[in-house]
């Protein structure tokens, strides 16, 4: 008898941790905390993790709690590749928040042939096309859309009447280069001249040569397609040199930690955002600063909560549906329209033939040492963009 109560006691056990595993959503979490690109992934890595602890804390995905598996791969990518192994293989994760364009690009062949979801930091607008990236996601404009809206918005104040003259610097990678092709195009179309075009590495320690060829062709603005500390290098290097260029840039190029890196050289600059920054109005940032404290957080934080939120919304579709698998998960996605991300970002919308989240860019100038919200410049969902 003690026997058989002792079998039974085993049996609940083993009934009650299958119950407790059925209710819960593993995510894997691939994040760079202590590599190249820390100084922004920690706070994107940071605001996912956040929003995780916020939607379980209210009944996560209908009742099923989220079990976030979150790795620093330091931006190395052997080590994505293994922890994508290990989430795939050991964890059964049900879906992925990324990061880079390292492990992003990487993964992109292996998650659509695993069908396994993967929502990442990485803007590249290639990824937002299905037919070439099925199961990416992202939640911000791609970096193309970012580029023809700052093109936009300087042409649509532009005063004089001669054709304004544009200049492209950015480095000889494929974060770099993804958005030019689309970029150029877009000038010659608004009327802009293209007079330059340069490369500078993300670890340049200056930009001298560059910029004295720019110099010559005296561009009225020069687009920026670096990170924040390669962008500060140029911003200095030019108010050095003279140049009267005004400078824009991508969601990469410039954060509120950049006065501090450029020392003042980043006055007019504008910056591309897909996001509130901290402290904008909304009921999105009241959250936020609610759950912060109000201990003020960089823009990277704000999309990393931005991503798990939608992806959290994702989960809830698909588990209504009963169809809590990755290939469910992603026709979940796929029926997401105009999602309010409570006012931290434009509606998040996507569809089988598109998986561009929004067409709607913040453009954020330098102003005394803060980001000053100029404009929220929105793009037509032109079809022929789509990819470029």
């Amino acid at each position: 008898m003690k026997r058989f109560s002792t079998l039974l006691g085993i049996a609940a056990a083993a009934v009650l941790t299958t119950a407790v595993h059925a209710e819960e959503i593993v995510i894997g979490n691939l994040a760079d905390i202590t590599g190249g690109t820390a100084d922004v992934g920690k706070p994107y890595a940071e605001g996912v993790k956040a929003y995780t602890d916020y939607i379980n804390g209210k009944g996560g995905i209908n009742g099923k709690k989220i079990k976030l598996l979150q790795f620093d791969y330091a931006y190395k990518i052997p080590e994505a590749l293994n922890l994508y192994k290990k989430f795939k293989d050991q964890d059964k994760v049900l879906a992925i928040q990324g990061w880079g364009s390292g492990d992003t690009e990487a993964l992109k062949e292996q998650v659509a042939k695993d069908e396994i979801p993967y929502w990442s930091a990485s803007y590249s607008a290639h990824l937002t096309d299905p037919t070439k990236a099925p199961y990416n996601f992202f939640c911000a404009p791609d970096y193309s859309t970012a580029a023809r809206a700052g093109l936009k918005y300087l042409k649509d104040n532009w005063k004089e009447k001669r054709k304004p003259k544009v200049a492209f610097i950015y480095p000889d990678n494929g974060y770099g280069k993804a958005p030019i092709p689309g970029a150029k195009k877009y000038a010659e179309e608004l009327g802009f001249d293209i007079v330059g075009e340069e490369n500078v590495d993300l670890k340049a320690i200056e930009a001298t040569t560059q910029l004295l060829n720019l110099k010559k062709a005296d561009p009225d603005f020069a687009w920026i397609g670096g990170t924040k500390v390669s962008t500060a290098v140029i911003l200095k290097d030019a108010k050095k040199l003279g140049l009267k260029t005004k400078f824009f840039g991508n969601i990469w190029s410039a954060d509120e930690g950049t006065p501090k890196l450029a020392g003042g050289a980043e006055e007019g600059y504008l910056s591309m955002q897909g996001a509130d920054l901290y402290g904008d109005p909304g009921p999105g940032m009241k959250v936020i600063m609610e759950v912060t404290k109000n201990q003020p957080v960089p823009t990277h934080w704000i999309r990393g909560w931005v991503s798990m939120m939608v992806m959290s919304e994702v989960l809830k579709i698909a588990d209504k549906n009963k169809e809590l698998t990755g290939p469910g998960v992603k026709k979940a996605a796929e029926t997401l329209k105009n999602f309010d991300t409570m006012g931290l970002t434009a509606p998040i919308t996507y569809t089988a033939t598109d998986h561009r989240p929004n067409m709607t860019v913040n453009i954020y100038e330098f102003q005394g040492g803060k980001m000053v919200k100029k404009a929220a410049t929105e793009l037509p969902r032109k079809a022929e963009w789509l990819g470029l």
